[in-house]
């Protein structure tokens, strides 16, 4: 029998994508976005939010240089996985954090309201044993001859939530450049309240469509413009967190109720093709854990 999480998500991603009649026919693929983040390219280390994937697809109206108004009008469908992990592969001290490998499934919508603009979505989280990352992450350490992945027991179980998130944001141009306030509230797996800044340094990405990675908080290409060239951006947050079903109060570390992210990154375009390159400072997550960690990020969108 189909689990009552998967019921809702389906429902509300049939609300979110269904067409109007008005524009039933209209609809395409207006973009894609994909993004690689693991430790390994960030500070040489393999630990805690050690790395991921995500690719998603945007489908809508043709696209005309700016948000709709209507949410739903622009959708994007996302498939992210991603792992955490204890700093010991293979004796993980017992005060470390759990490891969890997650695949998220969901879909979001993009729309500007009132000079603001919002991003507003719904993911299931399929967690645990279950979603076969730690297998496959052994795999893969074990062909390429890196530290063995024998955690034992020292897994959350497995569990399946849905996790809602809702950002906005504003863009404040200068010369040369963009300054984004945002705000975001998201609950389920895990619950936070969080406030920041974007600052880009160059013209690239307007008239174009960005979205925000979840772990480092850079901001990735969905739909280029055509003019290409550089851009630098830069960014910071600070988030209060409230529970996270990846540090539960029965198992492990307690989680700290707040984090801090600071990031930077060079973004180079062509056509509709997009090279991206960051780093990010993730701040303390769980009481214990003895010093932040640097993630790096990649985007390599090859487009002919």
């Amino acid at each position: 029998m189909t689990r009552p999480p998967v019921l809702i998500a389906v429902a509300v991603l049939a609300i979110f994508a269904a067409p109007t009649p008005s524009d039933a026919q209209e609809r395409q693929t207006i973009g894609q976005a994909r993004l690689f983040t693991n430790d390994v390219i960030g500070d040489g280390r393999d630990r805690w939010q050690t790395g991921g994937y995500w690719a998603s697809v945007f489908r809508g109206e043709p696209w005309e240089g700016s948000l709709p108004t209507r949410p739903g009008a622009v959708m994007e469908y996302r498939v992210r996985g991603d792992i955490r992990s204890p700093e010991d592969l293979n004796t993980p001290n017992p005060n470390d954090r759990l490891y969890a490998g997650t695949w998220w499934l969901g879909a979001h919508t993009h729309f500007a309201t009132g000079g603001f603009d919002v991003a507003a979505g719904l993911d299931l989280a399929i967690t645990g044993e279950q979603s076969g990352l730690r297998q496959f992450q052994g795999w893969l350490h074990d062909s390429l001859s890196f530290p063995r992945v024998d955690i034992g027991a020292q897994q959350i179980d497995n569990q399946m939530r849905l996790h809602g998130t809702v950002e906005v944001a504003r863009d404040l141009r200068f010369g040369g450049g963009a300054v984004r306030p945002f705000v975001e509230l998201q609950g389920g797996a895990e619950t936070m309240a969080r406030a920041g800044l974007d600052v880009t340094l160059g013209s690239l990405g307007e008239g174009g469509l960005m979205t925000r990675d979840p772990v480092t908080g850079h901001r990735v290409t969905a739909i280029a413009d055509d003019d290409g060239g550089w851009s630098a951006i830069f960014g910071a947050d600070y988030a209060y967190v409230d529970s996270s079903i990846f540090l539960p109060d029965t198992r492990g570390p307690a989680l700290e109720d707040t984090r801090t992210r600071l990031r930077a990154g060079v973004n180079y375009g062509f056509g509709d093709s997009n090279i991206f390159y960051g780093v990010t400072y993730l701040s303390e997550e769980f009481v214990g854990q003895r010093e932040g960690q640097v993630v790096g990020a990649v985007t390599l969108d090859f487009r002919f």
